[in-house]
Order: structure tokens, then C-alpha cells, then sequence
């Protein structure tokens, strides 16, 4: 049994003895005293807990940071009404900021009448949100006592990531289908194949005439070319230690799972087969084989519960991974860091061996702060600052140059731009063919 505020105001105005609030009350409190007769009837006439049933509905996924809503429907299979204070117990990091005890439901079910509790989530971590239990305090009808259970009514909620890029896709597609053909002439690449003959405007590039077209006909002919559909494009996260490291208020691995979902989204639009490994020092999530409606799904449920791992990235392992999955001809796209060392020591000496076989394209996600730190001046510490910014930019550049060199395209860029910059240079080696 448990003692309301409006009992202990009671006690402390005298109407009940003090021995009334031990847990041994019963064996002390005087039987004829009118609040203690007051009490015993209020919990009797309490509803029991061990007697509600409880089934949960509503939303099993939702992105991160968006409004989910789970429900609990409560039957009450005791004689007698239930007036009770329930607790849904999800983890604190789901709950809505704005919103204070939204955990918490007041509810009046007569006996044998049903009711439907829902609790609003907006969860903040990515993964499988879970809840246990569900507590409830039944009150009696004076309000003076209370019983109170938990009872075990399991729960889950899978947080998928929150795909902020998604806003440009519209855009991306749009040039898309400027390469595709659709309103304006191509190119020629080394992977494009001939689509059609149009009539030569100002502007276009003179090795695209057709002489001998133009020889049959009364007017200027140019080729229209075509990028190569069904092609193959492999996304590697590396999951290792520096994807660990936090830029603004993220890992740089939300930036990169962010550019992951826009650059297959893209690819997948393109015509183009999409699959996805995430590596550190061993295989950590996979997507393979997904039809392009299925594919966006897949991904988002496959990196939903993906953390990064204070490891050491095993470039072998990862080189052996994708050589071993991808035996055909493809476009790899690999977000990892620049930071010298890894780079120098770990993947460069491996290097030669995936661009024998694929068009490697590494991206990496840079440190806004870093430009920042650049232009501090004024005391003595900004300028160290600024000092050790440009140290470190030198040897980003450096090492980008040291890939760049070894004929893998390469994109540093800040979270906000990271997505936006990967479909560009997707873009880029589609319209060239290089895929």
C-alpha cells in the first residue's frame, strides 16, 4: 500500500497517528480511528493491478529526431473501476523535449471496459529503442491510498537514421535526367553508349557532329550519347576509430551514413546496382541485391543500429572484402578520413589493388572548425590556432593529393555539404563514363 499527499496532509494535521505512516501501521494504528477506517475501504475499493491485461500497438520504426506514436491498450478485467496513474517506461532519450511527463496518463476505466493509452516518442540515438515494464498506481475513490505494480509489457521501436539529404534529391534527379538525355544532348565518355541524331544548336561541342549524317540531310547533325545503365556502385563505411570522431554535434559517421542514403537513392534512380558494406576489422552490416523500390528501406534498417568501434580500421581485411564481394568492374565509394597516418600507412599500400580492378572514389568528411581557426587572430592562442589549422589542412590536402595522384577522385567536405558533394562527383563520373 501506498500513501497519497492527501493522506500525509492528514497525518501532519493531527487526524491520524504518526505510527500510521511505518510499514508496520496496521499493527499500531488505532482500529477505530476514522481516517484509518477511511483508508482501509479506499484500498479495497482500489482496483488491482495483477488484474489489467495489456497489448501494445502503433509505430514500430520512425527517423531519428521525427514523432512516433505508441500505443497501449489497457483492459480492465477486475469488478471493480480502475482510476490510475500509468507510466510507459521508454528509455529517456526517446522522449519529446518539449513535452514534460508525456510518459505519464491519468486514466478512469470502469470494470470490464478497455482503454487506449498513447505515449508520443522523439527519439534522439538511432537504434532499437526499448521498453519493459509499464507501472500503474490505482487509486481508490477517496484518493487516500494507492496500489502500485509493474507489470512486464514489452516493447521496441527500431530508430532508423534521419536521412536530412533526402531534401536534395529532387535536384540531384533532375540532372540526372539532363544526362540521361532527357532535355539536353551528352557528351561523349568512355562509357556512354550512342542514343540518337538532333540538329545542332550554337553551343554544342563541334566532335559531336555527325559528317555523314549531316552529309544526307539538309541540316547540322550531332550524336546524343547516353550513360550505361546497370551499372555497379559499392558504398564502404569505414567504421573504425575516426568515424568515431565528433564534428559539430555528430560522429562523422551520421555525415557519412547521411551521403551513403542520397548517393543510393541517386545510383539507384540512375538504373545503376547498389550495395552497401559497412567494415572496421571485420563486416559490420551489408545490403546486397536490393531491387531499387526495396533499397532505401533495406539501407535504412541495415544502418539503424550501426556505431562506430574505437578499433583500427584493417585496410587488408577491407581491400579483401571488397575485391572478395565485387569481383565485376564497379564504382567503390569509400567514407573514411584523410587524416595522414591511416591513409599513408593503411590504405595506401593497398591501394593499387582496388583500382586495378574498380574506380575508387574516397570520401571523407571534414572539420568545418578547421577554416574557422584559420582566420582567428587578435591574442597570442589564436594565433597557435590558426597555426595549427593550416597544419593540419596542408596534410589533408597532401594526402588527397597522394590519392589524386594514384587516380582516385576524391571529395572533403563539411557534414552539411559531404551529401551534396558525393552526388555531384557521382554525377560528374557518370555523365564522363567512368563508371
Amino acid at each position: 500500500m501506498a500513501l497519497t499527499g492527501r493522506t500525509a496532509l492528514l497525518a501532519a494535521l493531527g487526524s491520524l497517528p504518526v505510527a500510521l505512516l511505518e510499514p508496520s501501521w496496521l499493527g499500531v494504528a488505532a482500529v477505530n480511528s476514522p481516517l484509518a477506517v477511511a483508508m482501509m475501504c479506499d484500498y479495497a475499493l482500489a482496483a488491482p493491478v495483477r488484474k489489467l491485461r495489456f497489448t501494445r500497438s502503433g509505430d514500430t520504426n520512425v527517423r531519428q529526431g521525427e514523432m512516433a506514436v505508441t500505443s497501449l491498450h489497457l483492459t480492465n478485467a477486475s469488478s471493480r473501476p480502475l482510476r490510475a496513474l500509468i507510466r510507459d517506461a521508454w528509455p529517456p532519450s526517446n522522449a519529446v523535449p518539449e513535452t514534460a511527463n508525456a510518459s505519464r496518463h491519468r486514466v478512469e476505466v470502469p470494470a470490464g471496459g478497455t482503454h487506449d493509452v498513447h505515449t508520443q516518442l522523439r527519439p534522439a540515438r538511432r537504434g532499437e529503442a526499448v521498453a519493459h515494464s509499464v507501472t500503474v498506481r490505482s487509486y481508490g475513490p477517496l484518493g487516500l491510498v494507492s496500489r502500485q505494480a509493474t507489470r512486464s509489457v514489452p516493447g521496441s521501436l527500431r530508430v532508423l537514421p534521419p536521412f536530412h539529404s533526402r531534401r536534395l534529391l529532387p535536384a540531384k534527379t533532375a540532372r540526372l535526367r539532363e544526362l540521361d538525355g532527357r532535355t539536353s544532348a551528352l557528351g561523349r565518355g568512355e562509357g556512354t553508349e550512342f542514343d540518337s541524331l538532333r540538329r545542332y544548336v550554337p553551343g554544342d561541342d563541334t566532335r559531336s557532329i555527325d559528317w555523314r549524317a549531316t552529309a544526307r540531310r539538309s541540316e547540322v547533325a550531332v550524336r546524343t550519347w547516353r550513360p550505361e545503365r546497370d551499372r555497379r556502385v559499392l558504398i564502404v563505411l569505414d567504421t573504425g576509430r575516426t568515424s568515431a570522431g565528433r564534428v559539430g554535434d555528430a560522429p562523422r559517421l551520421d555525415a557519412a551514413m547521411d551521403a551513403a542514403l542520397l548517393l543510393a537513392a541517386l545510383a539507384s534512380r540512375a538504373g545503376d546496382r547498389v550495395d552497401l558494406v559497412a567494415f572496421d576489422r571485420e563486416l559490420r552490416a551489408q545490403v546486397r541485391g536490393k531491387a531499387a523500390p526495396q533499397l532505401l528501406p533495406a539501407l535504412m534498417d541495415g544502418l539503424a543500429s550501426l556505431e562506430p568501434r574505437l578499433v583500427e580500421t584493417d585496410p587488408r581485411g577491407l581491400t579483401a572484402e571488397i575485391l572478395r564481394s565485387t569481383p565485376r568492374r564497379a564504382l567503390v565509394v569509400l567514407l573514411t578520413t584523410l587524416d595522414a597516418a591511416p591513409v599513408e600507412e593503411g590504405l595506401l599500400p593497398v591501394l593499387g589493388r582496388l583500382t586495378d580492378r574498380h574506380t575508387l572514389l574516397v570520401a571523407s568528411v571534414a572539420d568545418p572548425r578547421l577554416a574557422e581557426m584559420t582566420t582567428a587572430r587578435g591574442t597570442v592562442v589564436k594565433v597557435y590556432q590558426a597555426a595549427a589549422a593550416h597544419k593540419a589542412q596542408a596534410e589533408r590536402d597532401r594526402t588527397a593529393g597522394l590519392l589524386r595522384r594514384r587516380g582516385v577522385t576524391v571529395v572533403d567536405a563539411p557534414p552539411a555539404e559531404l551529401a551534396s558533394a558525393l552526388a555531384d562527383a557521382y554525377l560528374s563520373a557518370k555523365a564522363a563514363g567512368k563508371l
